[in-house]
């Protein structure tokens, strides 16, 4: 005999989000986990084949993926975020969130450059350090995409890493030390740390510490960006100035 039983809301009483993750990133899902922790908010991820070499042509093919891994996130999501810096700006913003609205029309959707733009704006700043692992022909567009938004690039420095396997096991201690040196050569206001696969959320406070600076990085922003979309009131979830605002 069947027994009767009831139904609630499942989890993310407090919000649902979905995460749709390159096959080649191994950092976003786990800085994702420092910042939601054991809070009432659901995150759903889905996975979307990636090249392992980083180029502006194999960042233009995941937009005929995008459709697909939407479609495999459960509906009723508050936010989705799309976890690619340098294809979301490749693809377009927009097109990213019409892509991921067809399977999900009530949801709302980021992407990094449009979560770093967010964040860089509620920080007020403007003249930005643009640090990167990737290589000039990736870091270009979204340069140049910031500057059409307001922010510009003061200086700029890589790793010039092309592999995205490799970015993944980067150094947070290499990436500090580069982010000093921006620092160092140039007058800016705030960094900004691109790409979801590099780790920095164990230095974003400790630079700050260090140089009275705020800093933003693809994954910090996007999942700050997200919980707003949802809105949900994250202040002290994450690390840096911009989860303080």
């Amino acid at each position: 005999m069947a027994q009767a039983f009831e139904t609630d809301g499942g989890f993310g009483t407090l919000a649902r989000l979905g995460l749709i993750v390159l096959s080649t990133d191994e950092s976003l899902e786990n800085e994702a986990r420092l910042v939601l922790g054991d809070r009432a908010v659901s995150m759903m991820h889905t996975r979307i084949p990636a090249e392992e070499d980083v180029t502006p042509d194999a960042l233009r093919m995941m937009e005929n993926r995008l459709p697909e891994a939407a479609r495999l996130l459960p509906q009723g999501q508050d936010a989705i975020g799309y976890g690619c810096t340098s294809a979301s700006t490749v693809i377009g913003p927009e097109r990213v969130a019409e892509l991921v609205r067809g399977h999900h029309p009530g949801a709302q959707v980021s992407n990094p450059i449009s979560a770093v733009i967010a964040a860089l704006r509620a920080l007020e700043v403007g003249r930005i350090a643009y640090v990167s692992p990737y290589v000039p022909s990736v870091t270009a567009p979204m340069r140049v995409y910031l500057e059409t938004q307001g922010i510009t690039t003061v200086i700029e420095d890589s790793f010039a890493e092309g592999d995205d396997r490799t970015v993944a096991h980067i150094a947070e201690k290499s990436s500090k030390i580069m982010v000093l040196d921006a620092i160092a050569k140039a007058k800016v206001e705030a960094v900004f740390v691109s790409c979801t696969n590099l780790r920095t959320f164990g230095i974003i406070d400790e630079v700050e510490r260090e140089t009275g600076l705020p800093v933003v990085s693809s994954n910090q922003a996007l999942l700050w960006h997200m919980l707003r979309l949802a809105g949900v009131d994250a202040r002290g979830w994450g690390p840096g100035r911009l989860f303080s605002l």
